[in-house]
């Protein structure tokens, strides 16, 4: 049965044979080929490597134990042993040079210790001849302070008696400008120092007369002191305070004296406070 129904169903179970037998097909054609194409390549770079590298040893064998290799290190050490001669040239060269400048070192302090040991007898001959010359040139220096003393001479010699005159007057005149300059002074009038204050007086209570408070604040009367407008200001629950100005010179009146004399009338004022101060 089972059998059966596969024989009618369209199956393919032998299709692995024929996809090998497709790609050994296929392999026939162009697989080997390529294959050994691909395998004489990889082959013939290694040799090719495997060359190269041995004619690299070969080379760096024959410079190294070759007595006339002209290539690789061989080169070199010849390179070094020109660059050795030159080196030695230069430096017979400098040499022959420090020695030229040696000599002429010498020759200079040579020079130098003959001048020194010759300085000493120029500076001794110097000072003669600096010694003869100004005893020549003393004798014109002599005579002109001749003639300058006898022209010294000559002014303090005055026939007519001008210069005491002249400070004589000049002396008036000083002393009179002086004396003019003091009494001017002393009848200009001396600047006086004063202040403007304005003094807050408190009464005790609401009930305080105002007025009676006023005129005895007023009835201070002192020598440099000025009393000047005068206002009442509600300070609160129907209390009001005496806010008085007044002007003062600085030397006789101080406000220590004016707070004393007004808290004198111990029956109207409580306190006195000190509200504004100027300078006039």
């Amino acid at each position: 049965m089972a059998t059966n129904f596969l024989a009618h169903e369209k199956i393919w179970f032998d299709k692995f044979k024929y996809d090998d037998a497709e790609r050994q097909f296929y392999e026939r054609m162009n697989g080997p080929v390529a294959g050994s194409s691909r395998q004489e390549n990889g082959a013939s770079v290694i040799l090719r490597d495997i060359a190269r590298a041995r004619e690299n040893i070969q080379k760096s064998l024959a410079g190294s134990s070759g007595p006339g290799a002209s290539s690789g290190p061989g080169g070199d050490h010849s390179e070094l042993a020109t660059r050795i001669a030159s080196l030695e040239v230069e430096n017979q060269s400098l040499r022959g040079v420090v020695q030229g400048l040696q000599q002429a070192v010498s020759k200079l302090e040579a020079r130098l210790s003959a001048l020194e040991k010759s300085s000493p007898t120029h500076r001794a001959a110097a000072p003669q001849t600096q010694h003869v010359s100004p005893m020549r040139q003393v004798e014109p220096p002599a005579g002109k302070a001749a003639t300058a003393a006898e022209d010294d001479e000559d002014d303090a010699i005055d026939l007519f008696g001008s210069d005491d005159e002249e400070d004589k007057e000049a002396a008036r005149l000083r002393e009179e400008r002086l004396r003019q300059y003091a009494e001017k002074k002393a009848g200009r009038p001396a600047l006086v120092a004063k202040s403007s204050i304005l003094l807050d007086v408190k009464p005790w209570d609401d009930e305080t007369d105002m007025a009676q408070l006023e005129a005895c604040v007023r009835s201070i009367q002192l020598d440099g002191l000025t009393w000047g407008g005068s206002k009442l200001v509600p300070v609160g629950y129907g209390i009001r305070k005496l806010q008085i100005q007044c002007v003062v010179e600085d030397d006789k009146v101080g406000t220590d004296l004016l707070e004393e004399e007004i808290t004198k009338f111990e029956e109207h004022v409580q306190s006195v406070d000190i509200a504004a101060f100027n300078k006039i």
